[in-house]
């Protein structure tokens, strides 16, 4: 257990590299994604209520920003470059298409597929090493289970008619590959350390097998086919 940003300083620089690449990750994620909020899914967003929902959602996102911020800062790292950059300049998946949904279903399975990976992980961070790191992050998962249920809401919505389950297929196909990219390489060595480390608990293909297990469970309840599978 590595208990202050003191003692971080002391430990192995493997230690150090691969904490603060976490860090750095998930906090321009969380930045991100308070951006998807407001600059994709509200203007989208067919009443004032849903468009209410994704002005809340937008601020849990920059608060969330705000507390990676914080513990970057107490390492010595300044995250202020991110706060000037696009989204499509900031984001590793831009060029994937995870921050160019166009329909509302996307908008349903982003959340209730898509961001159960982001809550998976957080899961795991915090039990971290790093005891700031896992103090900060355990506020975060009540705000994450609440975007996930929205997600179910707005997708269990469109499943009660054959065209919104048409649409929420078409989401799920499109996005599937992207979900799974964001779980990375499968045999990372450095995931494999961070396990060794304490600042994870799976490795990346233990999450991503995870993740598929739980979301493949959502999309069959809603009537759909999990990609790669046969039709159901």
């Amino acid at each position: 257990m590595v208990r202050t940003p003191e003692e971080f300083h002391r430990a192995p620089a493997d230690y150090q590299k691969l904490l603060i690449s976490q860090i750095m990750i998930n906090t321009e994620g969380e930045l991100s994604g308070g951006d998807d909020y407001t600059m994709m899914f509200l203007p989208m967003a067919p009443n004032a209520e849903e468009r209410q929902v994704c002005a809340e959602r937008a601020a849990e996102e920059y608060d969330h920003y705000k507390i990676g911020k914080k513990v970057l800062a107490d390492l010595g790292v300044d995250t202020t470059y991110m706060e000037t950059q696009s989204l499509d300049d900031r984001n590793l998946f831009a060029d994937q298409g995870l921050h160019t949904c166009t329909t509302w279903a996307e908008r349903g399975v982003f959340s209730y597929i898509g961001e159960e990976a982001a809550l998976l992980m957080i899961r795991e961070f915090a039990e971290s090493s790093y005891k700031p790191w896992a103090d900060a992050v355990r506020t975060i998962i009540l705000d994450e289970k609440i975007h996930i249920a929205h997600g179910a809401r707005v997708c269990r919505n469109l499943a009660v008619t054959e065209e919104g389950r048409e649409q929420l297929q078409a989401a799920v196909d499109r996005l599937w590959p992207t979900f799974i990219g964001v779980f990375g390489n499968p045999n990372s060595r450095r995931a494999d350390l961070a396990v060794r480390y304490g600042l994870r608990k799976t490795t990346n293909a233990e999450a991503r097998d995870q993740w598929v297990a739980i979301v493949s469970r959502r999309i069959v309840e809603l009537g759909l086919r999990v990609p790669g599978t046969e039709a159901a």
